[in-house]
């Protein structure tokens, strides 16, 4: 036995006392190593993780047969991920102070004050620009857009080059540069494979203004990333409208750093983006293709081909126009102001702009008879109709006079004195019911921004702009020929041509037909949708209606009408012109007559398919300037649907704008029993178009905007009425941005 204290005992304690500690470190070591081994191993990962955003690749936009408007393309890029740049530089210079430059900022006070912060262009100069200057693969690039980037957005990889061709990118993977922080990647970017083709209805796309919103929500869903590339965001048009539908979900790279802090490119977790829906539009490209390969004739045009069966756009243009493609992935500045300080605003899109009707309003004017039982009434014209102490002329003062019209000689000759006369036997109340009808005054619900919903002129409008005026004859005369204060958008008035075309059935344009997600089950679908029914809604007749559409038939087709020029062969054109003067202040501080002509139709007579809307600005006359580029562009429609016609859509440069007055336009094409000189002249005169609004900011309605409980979406902006404005005088002389137009002074009674 042994005895405490003695050298034996004093060993064998120490040697148990060893034995139980290396036991516990042995038992302390798998414990660690071997239980918790795998979430010591998630530690160290999730130290060393970098976790990057990619961004989803947008859906693309297509026409009604499934041709790509809008797609994507592949963009080689090198990026700079600036916070690891700045960690490697620190690491290899960690006994030499940083360089530091320094910027103002404002306090919450307001105050300036100097702030020193990493100077980035000096790091990267040193650290990355001169290895890629031995290769030749520098690039300049903007030192203050760089530094600026790094304060404000560190997070989000700045872009130093983009679109790489092959060699270059492959030069760039072949010398494996290592440089932390410096990345070649592939990148989806949206591409507009047709050029300006439908610009205007397309819109374009864009960084996201609040980057950091985009960040903190999904953060708040649990995806928080190193480094955040956001999605394009649409701006403008079909592109803004439909974004939520075109934006797919974001996908994650993940990657790891080795021990000095390099990205590991072996060693990356993907999971990859997904597409966003593809959108289905109602229009068609090769007649899309006609429509802006034929509006070219013209400096500042529009036009809107309508199905007449159920209210489908099939063609939307306007002149001038723009390349979407200069938006990606952000328009240079020069770009831009060259595009916004042109006078001729090519951003502007036309076809829903408001402008004055002019005599294609006389169509309305002849529902609104009919409906309060005056279309079977007679009204002689000898040469104009005196109001008060006022003698409003016809167009063919001096020239002649009239006689005796009916409602359908009355359209025919455009005849101001008859519609003087019978709009005053129809009422103010019963020329607008029907506009109201028919959609005036209000938007259509398109999805475009800019949309003007133009002004249904009346009483209540008088009201809104001055109340202590009253409503009088002389007014209504005025309205009645599609004067005063009256304004439409090319896109209306067609829906008011393909209304008269199919019996009296208004449709709501429609723009986009349907939704259809990546695994090709359709998300949403518009169907075509009735806004009012002339015959069950308004109490009028089919063989009302009948009068209307026969008159317009013999505006085109009989001798004195004033749309000879739109006759085509073997198909019957029905149409209304209408000529509106205007004056514009040119460079040189002249007034100069600006004419806005007006041709709307619909065909074939019988069996009609077509409604269609051409405005020329800058044009002599309605028979003579749009009524031909109609003809021209229904005849090759028709040449379409029957196969006599290969359209192969191809990519279009930019129409460019002028201000060029515009005498006639007449194409290389037959016109059967060829028509004598155009009757319509500058004497066809209304007041000045709506001013043009900025489209670059407007923000886009909805896929579809329900009408209040009165039936409007948005009530017109007021416009002031003058003293004078009984006579037209002037209506005001301030001009509109950016055509820079005003009204003509005079009259403004001779419209035709």
């Amino acid at each position: 036995m042994m005895r405490k204290g003695t050298p034996t005992f004093r060993i064998i304690f120490i040697a148990s006392l060893v034995v139980a500690c290396l036991g516990i470190l042995v038992a302390r070591l798998w414990w660690v190593q071997v239980v918790c081994a795998d979430y010591y191993l998630k530690k160290v990962k999730g130290g060393s993780r970098v976790t990057v955003r990619l961004p989803a690749v947008r859906g693309e936009i297509k026409d009604r047969n499934g041709l790509p408007l809008v797609e994507n393309r592949a963009s080689f890029e090198v990026d700079f991920y600036l916070p690891d740049i700045v960690r490697a530089y620190k690491k290899d210079h960690a006994r030499t102070p940083l360089r530091e430059a320094k910027y103002r900022k404002r306090d919450r006070y307001g105050n300036l004050s100097e702030v020193p912060e990493v100077d980035i262009p000096e790091i990267v100069n040193e650290t990355i620009i001169s290895r890629l200057q031995k290769l030749q693969l520098e690039q300049d690039y903007n030192a203050e857009q760089l530094q600026t980037h790094y304060r404000n957005e560190e997070l989000i990889p700045y872009t130093y080059r983009q679109d790489l061709d092959f060699d270059t990118m492959a030069r760039l993977l072949e010398n494996n540069l290592g440089l932390p922080g410096l990345k070649a990647e592939v990148k989806p970017v949206r591409y507009y494979p047709y050029g300006s083709l439908a610009a205007h209805i397309l819109g374009y796309v864009g960084a996201p203004r609040d980057i950091d919103k985009q960040r903190q929500e999904e953060a708040a869903e649990g995806r928080d990333y190193n480094f955040f590339q956001p999605d394009m965001e649409g701006k403008a048009q079909i592109e803004k409208a439909m974004d939520k539908y075109l934006r797919g979900e974001a996908g994650v790279r993940t990657l790891q750093r080795d021990a000095k802090n390099q990205i590991l490119e072996n060693d990356a977790q993907l999971v990859p983006p997904k597409a966003g829906a593809d959108v289905y539009l109602t229009i068609d490209a090769r007649l899309q293709y006609i429509v802006e390969d034929t509006l070219r004739v013209a400096g500042r045009a529009a036009c809107v081909i309508v199905d007449v069966n159920n209210g489908d756009i099939l063609a939307m243009a306007s002149v001038p126009s723009f390349d979407p493609n200069k938006f990606v992935p952000a328009i240079e500045a020069k770009d831009w102001v060259k595009l916004t300080s042109d006078e001729t605003s090519p951003l502007l899109n036309r076809a829903i702009n408001a402008y004055v009707p002019g005599s294609t309003y006389k169509t309305i004017t002849a529902l609104a008879g009919l409906r309060a039982g005056v279309g079977g009434n007679h009204y002689n014209c000898s040469g104009g109709v005196s109001y008060g102490n006022t003698f409003m002329k016809c167009w063919i003062f001096g020239k002649g006079a009239h006689g005796t019209l009916d409602l359908e000689g009355g359209i025919k000759n455009s005849c101001n004195s008859f519609f003087f006369q019978y709009g005053n036997a129809a009422g103010i109340d019963q020329i607008d019911t029907v506009g109201h009808m028919l959609g005036l005054g209000q938007l259509t619900g398109v999805p475009l921004s800019g949309e003007n919903p133009g002004i249904l002129d009346g009483p209540e409008h008088l009201r809104e702009v001055n109340p202590q005026d009253k409503w009088r004859p002389g007014l209504t005369a005025n309205v009645s020929i599609g004067q005063g204060s009256v304004l439409a958008s090319p896109l209306q008035m067609a829906m008011v041509a393909a209304t008269i075309a199919n019996g009296g059935t208004c449709y709501y344009p429609r723009l986009v037909d349907k939704v259809v997600g990546p695994d090709g089950k359709i998300i949403e679908q518009e169907p075509a949708k009735v806004r009012s029914n002339l015959i069950t809604d308004g109490g009028m007749t089919a063989e009302q209606i009948q009068h209307v559409r026969h008159g317009m038939w013999r505006v085109v087709n009989e001798e004195g009408g004033t749309a000879r020029k739109a006759r085509l062969k073997d198909i019957g054109v029905c149409g209304k012109t209408g000529t509106a003067q205007n004056w514009r202040i040119d460079s040189k501080g002249q007034k100069t007559q600006d004419n806005n002509t007006l041709f709307i139709a619909f065909a074939p007579y019988d069996k009609p398919k077509y409604a269609i809307c051409v405005l020329i600005q800058g044009g002599k006359s309605g028979g003579g300037v749009p009524a031909p580029v109609a003809a021209k562009i229904l005849d090759e429609a028709f040449a379409l649907d029957k196969g006599a016609l290969n359209v192969q859509v191809a990519a279009l440069e930019p129409a460019a704008g002028n201000f060029k007055f515009i005498e006639s336009i007449d194409f290389d094409r037959e016109i059967p029993a060829a028509a004598t000189a155009d009757q319509e002249t500058v004497d066809t005169v209304a007041s000045a178009s709506a001013n043009v609004s900025d489209v670059s900011h407007a923000e886009a309605p909805s896929i579809r905007e329900e009408p209040d409980s009165q039936g409007r979406v948005e009530k017109p902006k007021p416009k002031k009425r003058g003293l004078f404005d009984f006579f037209n005088f002037g209506g005001g002389k301030k001009k509109p941005k950016p055509e820079r137009t005003n009204n003509a002074p005079g009259f403004n009674l001779f419209h035709r």
